[in-house]
């Protein structure tokens, strides 16, 4: 019985010192007379437990209103029980974008490449290591790179479209119902697997394909793994020393392995491809791309390129940004158009228009410059950004321009995208679908850094004409064949799915689809 009685006494002394951490931890702000949201919960600071019923784009937004409602520029939340600033104010949005991007030029991200090699990508790497990985990669990004692999995206593009004239051609009067989520998902792992290693994976005829099944494993929001990134985010010493992986293992050896054997390969016999992998290939063994365009003429770096690691590492990252933030812009897209039958049938003429008048074929430059698609996709964007925010990690103690608030080294700042793009002072009526704000005279009236799907400054997704690229190809190919329609399964407005960090749909995105009747549409195709 003593026994027992001190091992009671240990465990409610055990509860007593974290209860007390942990409310300590939530008065961070108040301690510091910091402008804050009042009242955190215990364990969830002022998630209020979303990661099991609501997405955080939703509680960042609250947080938003909150703060501009009292005028605050800025707001200081406990993110669970880890600090965090909101930042509301545009002009103090670029001041931490760019101006002082020298304070603010890491993400705040978990990397430790020696025992999480996936870990050490461009998206979560800091200070000089990211510097020069980022001038390394650059050249792969250009346009004239991204004109040598439009030929491979078109020819994956054709094969959906064929998939879908499949499912239209069985059905029942020629119309059928498709989850789209599903099948862009698959769409943009093939494209994915043939423009970074060159694979054909063969999704779209085969939904039980190892790529399909890690990458959907990579966005599933396990609990442990949940806490595994906390822990690691709020104490980042302890984390690297105690080795503490954020990507399953299995994960990390299909890509590991996969990489490993598919460069093995190509150095063996000396296979060149217009691919990412055949670039990453270059810059591990010569430290640069060669045969630069003008628009990214750097030169060498003169320095070693990369390891084995950190090239799988980058196609990792390559392969997750294309994945999932691609096919959910093309799944919201879809949504809409069928939502707005008329908003759908002007893209489609004006689609056909453009490839009329470019001879009867699609080119990367008609892709790139229809104006009307770009307007619709930045609508999309707007309304549905890939990423519900963006973060940063001030490196040292930053004085707040205008203000003797001070936001502490290590502290993670958050640009609320989703929050921004939803404020009806810069989008008025934000829930309605409207291409016509991104008109050039709608465009020119609203004030910088009110749109942001890729973030900004030197930290701007570096993929951006690549996603663009996949969406719009895409589009284009299903547009021209296909009317997408709402069936009894189309909600009145999406909901997002809590499960998963970025903006996807609870319980997919159910279209019927039926073929466009036009003998011109169909000799073109």
């Amino acid at each position: 019985m003593e026994l027992l009685g001190v091992a009671l006494l240990c465990f409610v002394l055990f509860l007593s010192v974290a209860y007390l951490f942990l409310r300590d931890k939530q008065r961070f702000w108040l301690k510091r007379n910091f402008p804050h949201k009042p009242n955190p919960g215990l364990l969830f600071g002022h998630m209020d437990g979303n990661g099991s019923t609501r997405h955080a784009a939703y509680v960042t937004q609250e947080v938003y209103q909150y703060a501009k409602e009292r005028g605050e520029r800025f707001i200081g939340i406990s993110y669970f029980f880890m600090p965090l600033v909101i930042v509301c104010d545009l002009s103090l949005v670029k001041t931490i974008l760019v101006q002082d991007f020298g304070v603010f030029h890491d993400r705040g991200m978990y990397s430790n490449a020696r025992s999480d090699p996936l870990s050490g990508h461009l998206f979560s790497l800091e200070g000089h290591e990211w510097r020069v990985l980022r001038q390394k990669l650059t050249p792969t990004f250009t346009s004239g790179r991204m004109k040598q692999m439009f030929g491979t995206m078109l020819a994956v593009a054709e094969e959906l479209r064929d998939v879908m004239a499949e499912g239209c051609t069985t059905a029942i009067s020629g119309v059928f119902e498709q989850e789209m989520k599903d099948i862009l998902a698959r769409f943009t792992t093939d494209v994915i697997g043939k423009c970074a290693f060159g694979i054909e994976c063969n999704t779209l005829r085969d939904p039980e394909s190892d790529f399909l099944k890690y990458g959907n494993k990579i966005f599933q929001h396990k609990l442990s793994a949940v806490v595994k990134i906390l822990f690691a985010m709020m104490f980042r010493d302890w984390a690297k020393k105690l080795g503490v992986k954020a990507m399953e293992d299995d994960v990390e050896s299909f890509f590991i392995n996969l990489v490993r054997e598919t460069v093995k390969y190509r150095e063996k016999h000396n296979v060149q491809r217009n691919d990412f992998l055949n670039l990453l290939i270059q810059i591990k063994n010569k430290g640069s791309v060669s045969d630069v365009d003008d628009e990214s003429n750097h030169g060498g770096t003169g320095e070693v390129g990369m390891t084995q690691n950190e090239l799988a590492a980058q196609v990792f990252i390559f392969f997750v940004a294309g994945f999932e933030t691609s096919s959910t812009v093309m799944n919201f897209c879809l949504y809409e158009l069928a939502k707005n039958p008329d908003i759908q049938e002007r893209l489609r003429e004006e689609i056909n228009t453009a490839i009329d008048q470019a001879g009867g074929s699609l080119s990367y430059d008609v892709a790139m410059s229809i104006p009307y698609l770009n307007q619709v996709i930045k609508e999309t964007l707007r309304k549905y950004p890939p990423l519900e925010s963006t973060n940063r990690m001030a490196v040292q103690d930053y004085p707040i321009p205008g203000t003797t608030h001070v936001i502490p080294r290590n502290v993670l700042v958050q640009i609320p995208i989703y929050a921004i793009h939803h404020d009806p002072d810069y989008y008025p009526d934000p829930d309605r679908f409207d291409p016509e704000r991104f008109s050039p005279s709608q465009s020119n009236g609203r004030p910088p850094y009110v749109f942001l799907p890729f973030g900004d400054g030197p930290r701007q997704c570096i993929g951006m004409r690549f996603g663009l690229m996949q969406v719009k190809v895409g589009l284009i190919t299903l547009l021209r064949r296909f009317h997408l329609r709402p069936t009894q399964k189309t909600p009145e407005r999406i909901v997002f799915d809590p499960k998963t960090f970025i903006l996807s749909p609870v319980g997919g995105n159910h279209l019927k689809i039926v073929q466009v009747k036009s003998d011109k549409v169909t000799k073109l195709m």
